[in-house]
């Protein structure tokens, strides 16, 4: 069954179900594991709380309004990151710590792929709101704006550890990860910064592909969805 928005342009996409169910299910088998012993239950929680937050903004929104099943892998992936972090912290996640102490490095960088990842996938969720809504063309003013929303979540998210922060103490410690770094905020901004620059001139063609189901003007031979 098709549904149509105001600009009669269906917003669900065909044969998407299997891959939701399956993005679904891997992120709730990362959670369902993070959440057994870890490292400290309220690290955990205030890790993994955007995760659930996002989660339920998505499933109230499923029935009108479909992300590409790119952007839903693309979330999942994000959310399975918070997860790991959630479960050991970012400066004790153990692969890092292997690759610091092999490489002699001066921090876990763990948390440096976190900061990646909530630039790189708000900025395909971003761009895909703006063109199946038509509220930016694609061009220059697209790149621009889009950078400009990935910056502000990240900076939106650096505000609420500095709150949690002053409102907690030292239990904020691990939250927070700046493993001794007076540069942490700012490094963890810019890293945003530039991975969604990275999706966009990476991911651009390839989600422009997946939208020509939704998009009239783009409506040539599709591709799979997943």
């Amino acid at each position: 069954m098709q549904v149509q928005n105001e600009t009669g342009i269906d917003v669900r996409p065909p044969q998407s179900a299997r891959c939701v169910v399956a993005t679904l299910g891997a992120f709730l088998a990362v959670l369902g594991w993070s959440a057994i012993r870890p490292h400290d239950y309220f690290t955990w929680f205030l890790e993994v709380a955007p995760a659930l937050i996002g989660l339920a903004v998505l499933a109230s929104t499923y029935p009108k309004f479909r992300f590409t099943n790119l952007v839903y892998a693309l979330i999942a992936a994000q959310a399975i990151i918070l997860c790991i972090g959630g479960h050991y912290t970012y400066a004790r996640e153990p692969v890092f710590s292997w690759i610091r102490d092999h490489w002699h490095l001066s921090r876990n960088y763990y948390d440096r792929v976190g900061h990646f990842a909530q630039g790189f996938v708000p900025a395909i969720i971003a761009r895909e709101v703006f063109i199946r809504r038509r509220i930016v063309r694609r061009g220059g003013w697209m790149f621009f704006i889009v950078l400009c929303v990935c910056l502000a979540i990240s900076a939106a998210y650096e505000l609420v550890e500095w709150r949690v922060a002053v409102g907690t103490g030292s239990r904020a410690d691990d939250f927070l990860g700046t493993q001794g770094d007076n540069w942490d905020t700012q490094e963890d901004m810019a890293t945003a910064l530039i991975a969604s620059i990275i999706a966009l001139v990476t991911l651009g063609r390839v989600h422009d592909r997946l939208l020509r189901q939704y998009v009239p003007e783009t409506n040539v031979a599709s591709v799979p969805a997943c």
